[in-house]
């Protein structure tokens, strides 16, 4: 296959992982290691609220308006998957507004082992595991884990804490992986956040050359749903190929709503 044209936009770089993995603190570390050397943008998603945009915002690692949230109104991934128009939307209104930048961080709201993001949408993703989930999450394997671009193993100065052996979380994790990259990352530990900082770069150039190909990791596996208004208690709900055929789908993700900036 011939190499891609050079890119003509920023990198659009996404952030995945269940719920409380890093992935906001990860998107302020990679902003305070890059800020004063790339032009860079934020986009948040959450369920019902502008949280993860507040924390980036407080936290001073990027001019405020460079930081934009998304409520998705419903499960996590259906905005950076199942109906990609409002991330799409506001990464591009993002682009024109601080044209020209040079990466873009786009993060999930918080889900579980198997989310990924859609190659419509994402350049390249990054998977956000730590070590405080359980030093055995990482054999657990899904799309995320397995295929995502970088796989990190977040918040190792808790490991002794939590009696996780990172070490053997890393190996597990490159064998789930087969040799694609893993980052052990405390964003108090120097070498790790020079590591993480030189990956971005190094995708950035990759995307400029034309040389990386976004990837699909592969829909996510049958998962469920609560939902009070269900006899059962909710549902479960399948990313197959059939709902991207155009079978009807087992739920509605139309909900996603309006960005805040």
């Amino acid at each position: 296959m011939p190499d891609s044209p050079p890119a003509t936009r920023a990198l659009r770089l996404g952030v995945a992982g269940p719920v409380g993995t890093g992935k906001s603190s990860l998107i302020a570390t990679v902003c305070r290691a890059l800020a004063t050397e790339l032009r860079l943008g934020v986009i948040t998603n959450d369920i019902y609220t502008d949280e993860d945009a507040r924390f980036l915002r407080s936290a001073g690692v990027l001019d405020p308006e460079r930081i934009r949230a998304v409520e998705t109104g419903a499960c996590p991934h259906t905005a950076i998957r199942d109906d990609i128009t409002t991330n799409l939307l506001a990464a591009e209104d993002l682009e024109r507004d601080f044209a020209p930048l040079d990466v873009v961080l786009i993060e999930s709201g918080g889900d579980n082992l198997t989310a990924t993001f859609s190659p419509a949408l994402v350049d390249a993703q990054i998977f956000v595991l730590d070590v405080a989930g359980g030093g055995d999450v990482a054999r657990k394997g899904g799309p995320g884990i397995g295929r995502a671009d970088l796989l990190v193993v977040n918040k190792t100065d808790l490991a002794p804490y939590v009696g996780v052996d990172v070490a053997q979380m890393v190996t597990d994790a490159e064998a789930a992986r087969d040799g694609r990259a893993v980052l052990a990352l405390s964003r108090h530990d120097a070498a790790s956040v020079a590591a993480l900082r030189a990956w971005v770069l190094t995708m950035l150039a990759s995307h400029r050359g034309g040389t990386h190909i976004p990837q699909d990791p592969g829909p996510m596996a049958p998962h469920f749903h609560a939902d009070e208004e269900h006899p059962d208690g909710g549902f479960v709900h399948s990313h197959d190929d059939d709902d991207a055929a155009g079978a009807t789908p087992v739920h509605d993700h139309s909900r996603t709503q309006a960005v805040r900036g």
